[in-house]
């Protein structure tokens, strides 16, 4: 099972372009992750805060509205599958990316300003993705996975 859910902050606004095949819209963002180190520092102090950079990357209409609506330091709550991939980069090294694609993306604050023009009204929004479906070949090998568990 691959699922992931991710409460962070946008490290920059998000980036939206269009696949050149296509046409279909792609936005991409990273998101900042606190994460508490556990250790305490020399004079007992509380633990220094670190934090995770997290790609996602959004497709077609959940795509333009992460665009629309989100800026840098947004806080959001995504919800999707982590997924890796690799290409090769123009001077011939093989580069791999690990990023979360995300189905669901929920706007958990607002944008001063930019909001009440939209109409967003300072209420959190929750974008989802169109459910792609399953071709028949995954459903087989699910069935087949499903026999061989000893449960």
């Amino acid at each position: 099972m691959n699922k992931c859910i991710l409460i962070g902050n946008l490290t920059r606004d998000p980036e939206l372009r269009t696949t050149t095949s296509t046409g279909v819209s792609v936005c991409s963002f990273t998101i900042a992750i606190s994460r508490r180190n556990s250790r305490n520092s020399a004079n007992g102090e509380n633990a220094r805060q670190e934090a995770d950079f997290i790609p996602i990357v959004t497709w077609r209409e959940l795509a333009e509205n992460c665009a629309k609506y989100l800026r840098k330091g947004s806080q959001v709550a995504v919800y999707g599958s982590i997924q890796t991939r690799t290409y090769d980069a123009q001077d011939g090294t093989r580069r791999y990316v690990t990023e979360v694609v995300a189905a669901e993306v929920k706007f958990l604050n607002r944008i001063a300003g930019r909001d009440d023009q939209e109409g967003f009204g300072g209420q959190s929004r929750s974008y989802n993705a169109p459910v792609q479906p399953q071709s028949s070949s995954a459903n087989m090998e699910m069935e087949e996975i499903d026999e061989d568990l000893p449960f």
